[in-house]
């Protein structure tokens, strides 16, 4: 804070304070760094001409869509929209996953709040017994 040294009107010996910004430190730092960019920017330009090879990428496959498995509260399981049993869900996961490696597929469980335990627990069972070793959990985002 600065002090303001003399002024109108007052006693000589009283010092009042400036509560105001001194801005020319900002200003001086603000040209110093102008200066450094007006002399820096030539520098980032390329003047050498150099014939460049095509770069020339194998496109990425698209990611497999994503295998969900539903479980209702009434115990009804779904592999995506189609309907399945705790007897065929291994089959009917193989089906739909094709030729892809079951041991690195990974799985996404939607389960009904009020789904039993006991439910749950056959899906992961019958998840493990068939190689499919990742499975994902899905819940609400209480955020949105």
């Amino acid at each position: 804070m600065a002090a303001k040294l003399s002024g109108g009107g007052g006693d000589r010996f009283n010092v009042e304070q400036n509560s105001e910004i001194n801005v020319t430190p900002f200003v001086d730092v603000m040209l110093v760094l102008l200066i450094i960019f007006m002399v820096a920017a030539p520098l980032a330009s390329v003047s050498i001409e150099v014939n460049l090879p095509p770069a020339v990428a194998k496109a990425s496959p698209n990611p497999p869509k994503p295998v969900y498995i539903s479980i209702k509260s009434n115990g009804q399981l779904y592999i995506g929209d189609d309907r399945t049993s705790i007897d065929t869900m291994g089959e009917d996961l193989t089906k739909n996953i094709g030729r892809r490696d079951p041991s690195k597929e990974r799985i996404f469980i939607r389960a009904d709040e009020k789904t039993r335990y006991g439910s749950f627990m056959e899906v992961m069972n019958t998840l493990q017994d068939n190689g499919f070793y990742s499975v994902a959990l899905v819940g609400r985002d209480e955020n949105s």
